[in-house]
């Protein structure tokens, strides 16, 4: 989720649209443009915290691949909004085009708490080029599945655990699994890079792009 390129969006994005329909138009570069959809948040667990997270409490065998510095960085991720603390992460530039093909930037951004599944790069490789092209050039299709990524309350990862599944913005369940040291899993997919913290959401970087029904 930071600087979304649309023309990058419409070559990627066709796969990787799976999850984000409910959500809204981008307000970075990448992700500008469209109408703003109103997100509906299901009911949810309650965690017993807050789910923020500082970036000492990241863990994962991916972490060490985020800038030491600059705006890609952890410490100038923490400062942005999600949508736009994406843009600048160099593992997430096919799902930052996804939003920005879907429209969903500013509706991002604007959340107060949320946490959000990011899939890297090479998950969205693996829908293949044409798929990712078709879903880029359907944003009624891609909104849905970049949703189902997006929790309405903001989670860290041992609420994450405690809780075991918790509703999506898209409305289905995602089920967590395993622990911190051990390997979390969110429906099956690795965590690679968790507890990542962004101005208004918490997130974890996943190996496998998510599914609704998965």
């Amino acid at each position: 989720m930071r600087t979304f390129h649309r023309v990058a969006a419409v070559a990627v994005i066709g796969a990787a649209a799976v999850s984000l329909a409910a959500c809204g138009n981008g307000s970075n570069s990448a992700a500008t443009g469209g109408t703003t959809t109103s997100m509906a948040a299901p009911t949810t667990t309650m965690s017993t915290s807050d789910g923020v997270t500082k970036t000492s409490d990241t863990f994962g065998p991916a972490c060490g691949q985020i800038p030491s510095s600059g705006k890609g960085s952890l410490n100038g991720m923490a400062s942005d909004p999600v949508a736009t603390a994406a843009s600048n992460n160099p593992l997430l530039t096919k799902l930052v085009a996804a939003v920005g093909a879907a429209n969903l930037g500013d509706t991002l951004n604007s959340q107060k708490a949320i946490t959000v599944f990011a899939p890297y790069d090479p998950a969205f490789d693996a829908l293949g080029a044409d798929k990712f092209a078709a879903l880029a050039k359907d944003p009624a299709t891609l909104a849905p599945i970049l949703q189902y990524h997006v929790l309405p309350q903001r989670f860290d990862a041992d609420g994450l655990i405690a809780a075991g599944s918790e509703k999506t913005l898209q409305g289905g369940t995602v089920k967590i699994a395993g622990d911190k040291t051990s390997g979390m899993m969110v429906n099956g997919a690795k965590v690679l890079c968790g507890n990542i913290p962004t101005g208004n959401a918490t997130v974890f970087v996943i190996d496998r792009v998510l599914t609704p029904g998965s």
